[in-house]
């Protein structure tokens, strides 16, 4: 049962928001001024009447003590979740109970939290029974994955063809061919049932004409999209983690099998990605018992954020079964034991030149890998001409930033807070460089979101 006199911070709630338009709308309702009836409960939950454009006022509560993360009701007509109203009575409670009063929920909150209670004892109840969804034909499933994977090396052997022709002509014709040469041949590995592949032909497509050296980055792609090919036509030949991760590459669904490690999980990041058809969130976890790290992806619709949240410096006590492949941290969350409560916990942190060696290490067991996390343990944000590198206090190694975390405001964040100090980093470290995600000052102090 969630302790509300545990209060979140500003920081916890506001990464919540969907969009920056969000997180600036959330932000003015988190006063007193529009609010009316706000109160909270022990067992987790907060309401609050939030004044509108209307004559009637927006009706808004919020379940904090679902394991899964917080959940919203509110009658505003926003298809955002949460939307501006949670965001501003969830800082309005974080601010301190004054403004948010513990005592009984009004009837129209009280059904709702009901509502909620009784399905998630009917789907205990049902997980108790035993009861499951009845499993399709396994032969007929069989010969699917068959017919699939015969479409799969049809398309690989014909994106073979094409890169040999891309390199036959020179690099200098794709540049003059334009994207749409890139988009067709994706289009050709969509209907070949490997979104995989195709992902990477239209990151290919992006390349020329994209600065200084593209020739050199286009050249490695292609190489790397090679290697996938060649994985995948011969992948009876590999060993079974190394197969799993190239059917995973291709773009082949899998299930997460591992076995459920139990721990008690701190929150590390959380960030979204979108692009025109889905939105991408990755929330990466540490477990503070085993020492492991997983990454829990969900996603939503076009301009929709997905539901799983979970906001950075919380911990939660849950179970998480890895999906297969060799190097791969992608986990599922499974069966969680009590809701996320703020956490005091840090990560054990190396230096820049291990943090290097770790992704050198993790590219034996994944070619196509573009990052790893690393928390990187006393560095201090340092000017490096143009650019800016986490370089070692007490050593001689660096890492640079990624040139999409130096064009972010959390950069700045990261400024600040290390004041020229040394600070404990955690981010995600490739080969373009180092990307900063969250950062603790080096005496007590809560977890600083940089992204």
């Amino acid at each position: 049962m969630t302790q509300l006199g545990v209060r979140w911070t500003v920081d916890q709630v506001l990464a919540l928001a969907p969009d920056a338009a969000s997180r600036k709308a959330g932000s003015k309702l988190g006063a007193a001024g529009p609010w009316s009836e706000a109160g909270s409960s022990e067992e987790g939950t907060v309401w609050g009447l939030c004044k509108g454009s209307g004559s009637k006022p927006y009706q808004t509560v919020i379940d904090i003590a679902d394991a899964a993360g917080p959940a919203y009701k509110c009658s505003c007509p926003s298809r955002k979740f949460p939307c501006k109203h949670a965001l501003g009575l969830l800082l309005l409670w974080a601010g301190g109970e004054g403004a948010v009063p513990p005592g009984p929920a009004p009837d129209w909150a009280e059904q709702w939290i009901e509502g909620r209670r009784q399905r998630a004892q009917e789907k205990r109840t049902a997980g108790a029974a035993g009861s499951a969804p009845p499993t399709g034909d396994p032969e007929a499933a069989r010969r699917r994955a068959e017919r699939r994977a015969v479409r799969i090396t049809a398309g690989a052997t014909e994106l073979e063809q094409r890169l040999a022709d891309l390199l036959r002509g020179g690099l200098a014709g794709a540049e003059q061919a334009g994207y749409a040469l890139w988009e067709e041949t994706a289009a050709r590995m969509v209907d070949a049932q490997a979104p995989g592949l195709a992902g990477r032909v239209r990151e290919l497509g992006s390349i020329p004409s994209s600065g200084p050296g593209w020739p050199v980055r286009l050249l490695e792609e292609c190489a790397l999209l090679h290697l996938l090919d060649q994985g995948w036509l011969r992948r009876e030949r590999l060993p079974d983690g190394l197969a799993s991760t190239v059917r995973s590459r291709v773009g082949l669904p899998a299930s997460a099998d591992g076995p459920a490690i139990r721990d008690r999980w701190l929150v590390l990041a959380q960030y979204d990605t979108a692009d025109a058809r889905l939105t991408t969130r990755r929330i990466w976890l540490h477990g503070t018992d085993s020492g492991r790290t997983a990454l829990l992806l969900s996603y939503g619709a076009a301009g929709r954020a997905p539901e799983l949240a979970l906001p950075v410096g919380l911990e939660l006590e849950a179970e998480v079964s890895a999906y297969p492949g060799s190097g791969q941290l992608r986990a599922a969350l499974g069966e969680r034991f009590a809701p996320p409560a703020p956490s005091a916990a840090r990560p054990p942190g190396v230096t820049a030149d291990q943090a290097a060696a770790r992704y050198g290490e993790a590219l034996r067991d994944d070619p196509w890998l573009d990052s790893v996390p690393v928390t990187l343990d006393r560095v201090i944000p340092t000017p490096d001409g143009d650019s800016w590198q986490l370089a070692d206090a007490e050593g001689d190694f660096a890492l640079p930033l990624t040139a999409s975390a130096r064009s972010l405001p959390g950069l700045w964040r990261l400024v600040a807070l290390s004041g020229g100090a040394p600070v404990k980093v955690f981010g995600e470290c490739g080969h373009r460089g180092f990307t900063p995600l969250t950062a603790w000052p080096e005496g007590p102090g809560e977890a600083v979101q940089l992204c």
